[in-house]
């Protein structure tokens, strides 16, 4: 597991909207994509376990984002796939606040995350 990673101050990720932090920086050498939506933060690996897409180009709503490719639902905060064509949950990191601060830990699945992906 890599080192808690400053990836931005809150305000800076809009709602529904995703910022990636790429492999390099956050040393897991898998891109991160952290979401904001409905006042939380989260993080899942940014591409879909169906396909090569980015989960950061999804649409995002409540807790879910759906792959921009084919549709593909994941809960943000699990990482289970929530309909086909996806099987394999996504990986998911913890995200932590510190003051206005949003810190990533790569390589650190939330609690109550489906196994099978991380």
């Amino acid at each position: 597991m890599a080192e808690p990673i400053k990836v931005a101050n809150v305000g800076d990720i809009e709602d529904e909207e995703a910022i990636v932090v790429d492999g390099d920086t956050n040393g897991t050498g898998e891109d991160i994509a952290v979401f904001f939506s409905d006042g939380n933060y989260y993080a899942l690996n940014d591409i879909c376990t169906h396909e090569t897409a980015q989960l950061s180009d999804g649409w995002i709503e409540g807790d879910e984002v759906e792959c921009p490719l084919h549709s593909a639902k994941f809960c943000l905060s699990t990482g289970a796939a929530k309909c086909l064509p996806a099987s394999q949950p996504a990986k998911t990191h913890k995200v932590e606040l510190r003051g206005d601060e949003v810190w990533l830990y790569p390589g650190t699945p939330v609690d109550g995350a489906v196994l099978g992906a991380q």
